[in-house]
């Protein structure tokens, strides 16, 4: 895809990450909104959007383990996705494919060895997805799945 670029997020992205993870989950927003400014310009954060043609399409946040609670009982070299959307009038394009690789090899970059997150049970092409980079089932919640990888061992070859 000759006019994607996938960028660090800055300020100005905040509100189109937004609406975009408004229109994937819904009424949910308010927190990631609050994530999604701290992560636009904190070092505590890795952070990435998509932008296509001039639009943001996608946003994907992970926050470093030093930051956050002992939820994950987390080592210092792992991260959790807090945020990762792509506007579903660009899903199958290969855009969150490309931004999410781009967000591992980010965090594998700067040491972080695993990396957790949530899903929604029902969301059965989020699993897959995650699945497809080797994330895996490793409990739940009463809303979510969690899911987990050590970041170096199945990232996907490009097909």
């Amino acid at each position: 895809m000759e006019n994607l670029i996938l960028r660090g997020m800055r300020e100005e992205d905040v509100s189109s990450a937004v609406v975009i993870c408004k229109k994937c989950f819904g009424k949910s927003v308010v927190a990631r909104k609050n994530y999604l400014e701290n992560a636009a310009w904190s070092w505590r954060y890795r952070s990435f959007v998509a932008e296509l043609d001039g639009k943001i399409v996608a946003c994907a946040c992970a926050k470093l383990a030093d930051w956050f609670e002992d939820y994950w009982e987390a080592k210092k070299d792992t991260a959790a996705i807090e945020v990762f959307a792509v506007d579903p009038d660009y899903h199958g394009q290969g855009i969150g494919t490309a931004l999410f690789t781009k967000l591992i090899t980010s965090l594998e970059d700067r040491g972080v060895e695993s990396m957790h997150l949530l899903v929604h049970p029902g969301n059965t092409p989020a699993i897959d997805f995650y699945e497809h980079f080797g994330f895996k089932y490793f409990g739940h919640n009463d809303s979510a799945f969690m899911m987990r990888i050590k970041c170096s061992e199945n990232l996907p070859s490009e097909e």
